[in-house]
Order: C-alpha cells, then sequence, then structure tokens
C-alpha cells in the first residue's frame, strides 16, 4: 500500500477543481440578484443557463446584428424594456456614444447595471414606463423596442409614443401567433364583406384574457400581417425583417402636417 502522504495526494488529483475565485464570485452575485430572463455572458459565466427557450436572447442577436452597423461610433441608442441589458450592451459594444436603456422593473435595472459594470461599459439605465418615454429628451439614432409590444394592454398607444424617439431606426421585435405569411390587401372593403376576416393572413390581434405561458402579462399577441399593419399605419417604413419575429424600420411617414400620429389623436384632429 503506498505511504499515506501519496495516498492524499491520489485523492487529491482525482476530486475535479473547483471554479475559479472569480467565476465562483460572480456566479454568487449572480444568483443574488434574482431570476434572470437574459442570458448573459458575464466573463464566462452565464446568467440564464437553463433557459427554456436555449441561449436567449443570443439566438436572436445572431440574426438581428446582421441587419445593424457594426461600427455605431457616434450614435445615440434608446432600449425599451431593457430587461437585463443583453441588447444595450451590444449596441455599446460596437461603439455607440450613449445608450440609455429603460425598464419598469427594479430586478432588471440591477442585473443590467450589475452587467455593465461587470463588463466596464459605461451605459445609463433608468426607470421609465413604455408609455413615458416620449417625454425622454431629444431623439436616438436607433431605439430597440425588443419583446414588449405583446405584454402590454395599450400597445399601439405606446408604439405611437415610441415612434416620437426614433431618430433613424426602430428595432422592432414581438412574439407572434397565427399567421407567419403577410398577404397584400385592398385599401377598402364593403361593409357585409365578412370573409376576408376568414383569412388566416388577415392583420389579427389575439386577446389573452387570462395568462399565456404561465404569464398574466402576454395580453396581445400579433399574427405578422398585423406587425407589418401596425408598422406600417404609425408612419413606418418596413426596411429589413432579419428573423421571423424583427422588423428594422424607418420613420419616413410619422408626421401629418408636422405633428404626430398619436397627439393628433388625442386632440380629435386625425
Amino acid at each position: 500500500m503506498p505511504p499515506l502522504s501519496d495516498r492524499l495526494q491520489i485523492a487529491s488529483n482525482s476530486v475535479p477543481p473547483g471554479p475559479p475565485a472569480h467565476e465562483a464570485t460572480l456566479a454568487r452575485r449572480i444568483a443574488e440578484l434574482g431570476d434572470w430572463f437574459h442570458n448573459l455572458d458575464l466573463h464566462g459565466v452565464p446568467t440564464a443557463p437553463h433557459h427554456f427557450l436555449g441561449d436567449f436572447p443570443n439566438i436572436k442577436w445572431q440574426h438581428i446584428s446582421q441587419a445593424i452597423p457594426e461600427d455605431l461610433t457616434g450614435a445615440t441608442v434608446l432600449d425599451i424594456g431593457c430587461n437585463a441589458g443583453f441588447y444595450s450592451l451590444h449596441m455599446k459594444q460596437r461603439g455607440a456614444r450613449y445608450v440609455l436603456g429603460v425598464d419598469v422593473d427594479e430586478r432588471y435595472l440591477s442585473q443590467a447595471r450589475f452587467a455593465a459594470e461587470t463588463l466596464d461599459l459605461e451605459i445609463d439605465f433608468q426607470k421609465h414606463s413604455v408609455y413615458d418615454v416620449d417625454e425622454i429628451p431629444g431623439q436616438f439614432d436607433y431605439v430597440l423596442f425588443m419583446g414588449l409590444f405583446y405584454h402590454l394592454r395599450y400597445p399601439l398607444f405606446a408604439l405611437d409614443k415610441i415612434i416620437k424617439k426614433v431618430g433613424q431606426r426602430l428595432v422592432f421585435q414581438t412574439m407572434i401567433r397565427g399567421s407567419e405569411e403577410a398577404s397584400t390587401w385592398d385599401d377598402d372593403y364593403p361593409f357585409w364583406n365578412k370573409e376576408v376576416f376568414l383569412d388566416s393572413n388577415f392583420p389579427a390581434m389575439y386577446f389573452i384574457e387570462k395568462s399565456y405561458s404561465h404569464d398574466y402579462t402576454n395580453w396581445w399577441i400579433p399574427n405578422r400581417g398585423a406587425v407589418e399593419s401596425m408598422l406600417r399605419s404609425s408612419g413606418l417604413e418596413i426596411l429589413e425583417h432579419p428573423e421571423l419575429e424583427t422588423w428594422i424600420c424607418a420613420p419616413v411617414n410619422v408626421k401629418r402636417d408636422g405633428r404626430y400620429i398619436l397627439d393628433m389623436e388625442l386632440d380629435g384632429t386625425l
């Protein structure tokens, strides 16, 4: 039998090494900040490695990123419903001069601030509702509105407020259900034409009275036709459709007679 010292060394070698101290500290802080919806890579430590959607939202970003310039030097970015800051982080890493991420959930904002600090990225995170973003001063070159639309009781009202902040591009993403096809429709239909509404491609929003996917905040889920119709109705031109649930838009007709559509709707002059 080997000497005791040799036996202890053999036993020690058979125990897998634990993570480096910095990774263990990071993992502990990540856990302390609660459940994460964004799976971020913080120096090799994932924040949501067991996400039910997989490596989310990176699985979407791999497609969306190709529609956004690699070099955003000098650009300003507004990330609405930023959650833990995945998109804010990537826009800053591409050189954006100023990135503002807003959310109503303090837990997500705390996660986002921690992630930015960990990655040594200067990003401004503030608490704002989507319904008051039009009060944020100025416009932004890029406005990201990702994964929030279907969580809103008043989605089109929010979209028309957001448009006021779009300087160059709106990156819009929403869950869609129903038809994933887009069709061309007439400008008008007779009152007694009911058949058009039976076409599965006709623009439609599905209202969730109670809950969907165990989430009571899933209120309105559009099909593709509804998304694209609403974007155009709000004065946006769809430039690209980089993945099933994402559209890149430009504000080409968001004003009428120099006034935003929302303001005209609210005072009855639309």
